[in-house]
């Protein structure tokens, strides 16, 4: 439990260090990248060995509505966090796409897995992004939208994301988690 909350902390910490002191971050200069590269890289391993490490309380499982509910809203968090809000037409205006991706992934795999570890993995990543993009547009209020796009980049990035659920959905049927059904 305890390497879980630790991940999902140093997660919030790292993205969120350079909004809440952008001095302090100022001052780290290009060195500070690699920091907070490296923050994110042992967020991540913390968070995974903790999800895998903590057997808590379960509350639902996977049943065959929210497993196609799951992938259809997959394929709609892959479609935000690619490119094609920005490059296409139907969202280009959307200031948080990949933000916005990120909230949908978290909320898709909420769907699917209820149990106590999900809840603070998937539900304190969830609430980080929503945290974020508050943060964002209180300290930058200025923002332009990108140029209007095509529909056929909206189209390519949708036919992308859905050959990526695929791939991702192999991988997760191969370290033992089918997400087909």
């Amino acid at each position: 439990m305890v390497l879980l909350v630790l991940g999902v902390a140093l997660w919030w910490g790292a993205h969120l260090f350079k909004r809440l002191a952008p001095a302090q971050r100022a001052a780290m200069g290009s060195k500070g990248k690699g920091l907070i590269a490296l923050a994110l890289v042992a967020s991540v391993l913390l968070m995974i060995f903790g999800y895998r490490m903590w057997d808590g309380a379960f509350f639902w499982g996977r049943h065959p509505a929210t497993v196609g509910i799951n992938n259809l809203i997959m394929v709609a968090a892959l479609y935000f966090a690619s490119p094609g809000p920005k490059k296409g037409a139907l969202f280009y205006r959307m200031r948080h796409p990949m933000l916005l991706g990120f909230l949908l992934w978290t909320i898709a795999h909420l769907l699917v897995n209820g149990d106590t570890p999900s809840f603070v993995l998937f539900g304190g990543l969830g609430l980080w992004a929503i945290v974020e993009m508050i943060i964002i547009n209180r300290t930058e209020p200025g923002w332009t939208p990108p140029a209007k796009g095509s529909i056929a980049k909206d189209a390519m990035f949708l036919v992308a994301s859905l050959v990526l659920l695929f791939v991702i959905g192999m991988i997760h049927t191969w370290l033992g988690y089918p997400v087909f059904g």
